[in-house]
């Protein structure tokens, strides 16, 4: 996250501070293919996360543009 543009950054900052509250938010959608991961969109870009309700923990998998950050994910 911290390669990408002030400007970017401080618009996904705000999504992923409120997956602490509630990690499935109305926008998530959990990817088909993975183990417990979910994606919410901000702009063009993806927010990639897994929860993982047992240790009450939400895992930034990866953040990045949408042309590119499900290229970097590798399925399970």
């Amino acid at each position: 996250m911290n390669k990408l543009n002030q400007e970017i950054q401080s618009r996904l900052k705000p999504k992923i501070e409120s997956l602490a509250f509630n990690p499935r938010p109305p926008d998530t959608i959990k990817l088909q293919g993975f183990d417990d991961t979910y994606r919410i969109r901000v702009g063009d870009y993806r927010v990639l996360y897994e929860i993982h309700d047992n240790v009450l923990l939400v895992l930034i998998v990866d953040v990045g543009h949408r042309k590119r950050v499900y290229l970097r994910k590798k399925k399970k």
